[in-house]
């Protein structure tokens, strides 16, 4: 069968179907007779743009009408042709046509009417929009002027509003195809100004059945005509189109449209490195340089991630697509050694000054007399060769600078990445808290491409260089991963029998390799400790504690324990350490002493004591500058026990009495000022003296601890410590005279809250001493003490100065010293005072000559002691017979004692009133009861009473508002109640006389009478009486 007579030359003879245009002369049935009236309408009216719109829409739905309607499924012919694969479809198009072109002929810059012809050609050759590109449209259509210019959401847009069903196929439609895309040109010649024309023309060249004619080369070139043409406040409407035109073409052609718009406008860079990377076949070296120059624009703030990305998140995206396509974007490890090499050299050429730039002509500032001549304006002067700027000058103002060219971001150069390179310089110098991910990032890179020996180097050169613990734990689970990896690898490939069988399988190879990797892999588990202290010896060198404890982890290795208190005495700055510094160089000096490290075995010391060297680590400790003065002190503390432990009694002396040399002006110099060196100031420190005192104590004779001591009293650095242990050395050696003198020269020494202690410690030596011998003295030290002493301080002088006076003196001078205690001392030792008065008082001359006490002690006691006090007043009267003074007590306390806090006050006085008073007297009671319960019925006393019982763990008086509310309206039958159920066991026993019940009922609010639910109990406190007596 020949070509001509094919199905598919059959359906391409059809087209094109517009071109050229129908007329009646060539297509008679364009023209129906129901249209003559309207041809005679337009023929009188062509100027009229309304009637032949009403031509084009009754054209439309009269082929609407005609169309026969669409199957489910549809033909080869149908998917072939699309809309036009009918005869009415066909005939339509070409009556439309020529109606359209007659009326552009009239209005050929009518936009409302280009717009309907491109629309209606788009219709029959496109095909129809999905639904959700209707969708899509509809709601593009709505937005505002800011998503007009914003590409990125006009590329989504583009993405979802440019996708077709059917349409014409680009082969056998081509004629019609290429029609429709001069008619388009013809549009937006006539439009050229508007961007509507331009994108309704573009979008054609979206649709996945345009022949590939117009796809590429025309594609392009129109879309830069567009560009060239619009004004750039609507380029951003072309570039939605472009871009998405690009993505769907791909190829080098579509990267360079990429990369013309990612100049101007880098915010659509990582949209653009996704589709990189998901393209078919990937581009992960395109992707990587962009990512790695966003990651440095981003740490400049020359880039702000859309999707809220920090510069680190950027960099370590870029780690990430590395570690993922490490062949494909980074070079090996000869092509990183060789460009390192050669930055290397480069560098030292730069660093070096050539002869040129030597020898070149030094720039001189303009000048009249100069070399360079005035073209115009009035003679300037030049001062010290600055150039003035002009009042009238206009600044320019700088946008951001962008980064220089490097091959490295650049997408359209093909050369591999130096990663490690690009790792230390972009990554561990910028983000270097973020150290451990780097440089794990880096040895993955280097795994992924075979390069294990590189791995591992990066792996220690990564343990080498943190200074955390974090990023140190982070490389070191990495590489002790790797290493287990490559061990069970290894130990796999030796079990594989098919690997033995194999002639290029190297066996001793293999098996010499993973020995060397499980040795390796031993010696880092043993060095982790190191290592660890390595990190935080490089976070903080001045730290003393991790020095000690690396001098520990070298244990029996005397040689690296020399070497590591050597550096480590070399590297502290004294004024910068962390932690007391002294015991570095005690140990040091220890360690000589006792001769290194032991032996396990025997447990001796291998090497022979050196106190020599020992002596000359202590000797350097005392000429560094401490932060302190104490730590010089425990050196020299220190040296002396040294000299002490083996018996160098002498030297330890003299090693004393040269720290303890005084200065020839001690009075200018200030112990705290921190200015002056520690070794200045150790004349002033306790401690040494303490300690020499001490020595002196042990080893000296006593004139020369007696110097000693006078050395710190002179200096006017002593406590109370030193006053009390230089009296009791002297108290030990039977010189109790210059004792007691030390203890009064300490008292002129303090304030009375520390001299308080020393005379407590003084009196009572005396008194212990002498006892009466010599009472006199006793009480004017007695009293010289009391004479200056706060109340707050006196108390247990007074109960020492009438203790001597009761044992040694008279009972009327004790009970004149408990007198002035009581009125003396602070408010919270009153009531003890009084009691211990009281008692003393009882003793020497009975009950009755208490009363004036009591009452003085009423007089000056706090309210709440004053009830307390009032009890026991109360209680002797009643001893004494005294019962209506022991109520008139009760009742002169009662003022003080809230009912609902102070209950036991209130049982007390009713057991009285019950045990011998009357039902006057009891009533009495009851009265001030209430009264002082309404005395205290405040906010405050309230919210206190409440504080009380459930601090108590009673019930609150919110709990029992009902029952005081009963108590107001009958008290009698309220005491019954009370007394029902809470009475003493001393009412019980005594089972006295109770009260007439009472006969008034309570009800409810319905009339009920509440008192036969009550429990009805004997009052145990009620007074019985016989009804003579009323």
């Amino acid at each position: 069968m020949a070509v001509e007579d094919s199905p598919l030359a059959s359906l391409s003879s059809r087209f094109p179907l517009t071109f050229p245009i129908p007329t009646p002369v060539t297509h008679s049935h364009l023209i129906s007779a129901s249209d003559l009236a309207t041809e005679e309408d337009l023929l009188q009216n062509p100027d009229n743009l309304r009637s032949w719109l009403s031509y084009i829409h009754q054209l439309k739905d009269r082929i609407s009408r005609l169309e026969p309607p669409q199957g489910d499924t549809s033909s080869p012919e149908e998917s072939l042709l699309g809309p036009l694969s009918t005869h009415v479809a066909r005939e339509g198009l070409q009556q439309l046509t020529l109606v359209y072109e007659r009326a552009l002929s009239i209005f050929p810059t009518s936009f409302k009417l280009w717009r309907s012809y491109i629309n209606m050609r788009q219709s029959y050759v496109l095909g129809e929009l999905t639904n959700e590109a209707k969708t899509a449209r509809q709601q593009q259509s709505k937005r505002g002027s800011s998503f007009k210019t914003n590409v990125r959401e006009l590329l989504d847009a583009a993405e979802l509003a440019n996708e077709w069903k059917d349409g014409l196929d680009g082969i056998i439609g081509y004629e019609e195809w290429r029609s429709l895309i001069a008619t388009g040109e013809r549009m937006i010649a006539c439009l050229s100004h508007l961007p509507v024309p331009w994108l309704l023309h573009l979008s054609i060249l979206l649709h996945p059945k345009c022949p590939s004619a117009f796809k590429r080369t025309y594609a392009r070139r129109t879309f830069d005509r567009a560009l060239r043409t619009l004004p750039p406040s609507l380029h951003g409407r072309v570039w939605g189109l472009y871009l998405r035109w690009a993505e769907l073409m791909g190829g080098e052609a579509g990267e360079r449209v990429w990369r013309r718009y990612l100049k101007v406008d880098p915010s659509l860079t990582e949209r653009h490195i996704a589709y990189l990377l998901d393209a078919s076949p990937p581009r992960p070296l395109a992707a990587s340089k962009y990512l790695l120059s966003l990651a440095r624009r981003a740490a400049k703030n020359l880039y702000s991630s859309l999707e809220g990305k920090s510069p680190y998140q950027l960099f370590v995206d870029f780690l990430e697509l590395v570690e993922r396509y490490a062949d494909e974007v980074g070079m090996d490890e000869e092509q990183t050694l060789e460009l390192k090499a050669a930055k290397q050299v480069a560098e030292e050429q730069i660093a070096k000054p050539t002869e040129e730039s030597d020898s070149a002509p030094v720039e001189e500032p303009a000048s009249i007399n100069g070399r360079l001549m005035r073209i115009a304006g009035p003679p300037v002067p030049v001062e010290q060769g600055k150039i003035f700027k002009p009042k009238d000058a206009i600044t320019v103002k700088k946008g951001p600078e962008d980064l220089p060219y490097d091959e490295d971001i650049d997408p359209a150069n093909t050369r591999l990445l130096d990663v490690e390179g690009i790792v230390e310089k972009d990554g561990l110098e910028v983000y270097k808290d973020q150290a451990g991910r780097l440089w794990t990032g880096l040895a993955t890179y280097w795994i992924k491409r075979g390069e294990f020996e590189r791995a591992t180097t990066t792996f220690e050169r990564g343990l080498a260089a943190v200074v955390t613990i974090r990023d140190f734990t982070q490389i070191f689970d990495a590489y002790a991963e790797f290493s287990e990896t490559m061990i069970s690898t290894l130990m796999d490939a030796l079990a594989d029998e098919d690997n033995i069988e194999d002639e290029e399988f190297d066996l001793e190879e293999t098996e010499k390799e993973l020995d060397e990797r499980m040795k390796s892999f031993e010696e880092l588990m043993d060095r982790r400790p190191f290592i660890v202290n390595e990190v935080l010896l490089r976070r903080n060198p001045n730290e003393v504690v991790e020095w000690e404890k690396r001098v520990a982890l070298y244990g029996d290795d005397d040689e690296k324990v020399v070497e590591t208190y050597v550096k480590a005495l070399d590297t502290i700055n004294p004024r910068k350490a962390t932690g007391p510094l002294y015991p570095l160089y005690v140990n040091f000096a220890k360690f000589y002493e006792e001769g290194g490290s032991k032996d396990l075995e025997t447990g001796e010391s291998k090497s022979e004591p050196d106190l020599k060297q020992a002596r000359k680590i202590l000797e350097r400790a005392t000429k560094v500058p401490f932060k302190s003065v104490d730590e010089l002190a425990e050196v020299w503390c220190e040296w002396a026990e040294m000299e002490l432990r083996n018996e160098n009694y002498d030297e330890a002396i003299r090693m004393m009495q040269r720290a303890t040399t005084i200065p020839r002006d001690p009075k200018k110099i200030n112990f705290y000022d921190e200015s002056v060196s520690p070794q200045t100031r150790l004349f002033k420190s306790l401690k040494l003296w303490s300690f020499y005192s001490d020595l002196e104590e042990s080893i000296g004779s006593v004139e020369s601890t007696k110097a000693v001591y006078d050395k710190i009293m002179e200096l006017k650095i002593a406590n109370a410590q030193v006053i009390v242990n230089y009296a009791g050395f002297l108290e030990e050696n039977k010189y109790f005279e210059e004792s007691f003198k030390v203890y009064e020269r300490g008292i002129e020494l303090f304030h009375p809250s520390v001299a308080f202690e020393i005379w407590n410690i003084y009196l009572s030596k005396f008194v212990k001493r002498y006892g009466g011998k010599k009472l006199e003295r006793a009480r004017d030290l007695f009293e010289q003490a009391l004479e200056n002493c706060p109340p707050k301080f006196c108390k247990p002088i007074y109960l020492l100065y009438a203790k001597l006076e009761e044992e040694h003196g008279l009972a009327k001078r004790s009970m004149g010293i408990y007198d002035r205690a009581c009125t003396t001392v602070q408010d919270s030792d009153k009531f003890d005072m009084f009691t211990i008065y009281i008692a003393k008082a009882t003793a020497n001359f009975g009950l009755p000559a208490t009363r004036p006490i009591y009452e003085r002690a009423l007089e000056n006691l706090p309210d709440k002691q004053t009830a307390e006090m009032c009890k026991r007043f109360a209680r002797m009267e009643r001893k004494l017979g005294e019962i209506d003074r022991a109520r008139a007590i009760y009742a002169h306390a009662s003022q003080f004692c809230d009912p609902r806090i102070e209950s036991g006050f209130w049982e007390e006085w009713n057991q009285f009133e019950v045990d011998t008073g009357s039902e006057d007297t009891f009533r009495e009671m009851l009265r001030i009861k209430r009264a002082v319960q309404a005395a205290f019925n405040t906010e405050t006393s309230f919210i206190a009473a409440q504080t009380a019982a459930a601090a108590k763990g009673a019930e609150k008086p919110t709990d029992t508002a009902q029952t005081i509310a009963k108590d107001a309206a009958d008290p009698m039958a309220a005491m019954e109640r009370e007394m029902s159920g809470t009475g003493t066991a001393a009412s019980k026993k005594i089972g006295g006389p109770a009260f007439v019940a009472s006969t008034l009922k309570t009800q409810n609010a319905h009339g009920i009478d509440q008192s036969q639910d009550e429990e009805q109990t004997a009052n145990p406190d009620a007074i019985e009486m016989d009804e003579d007596e009323f």
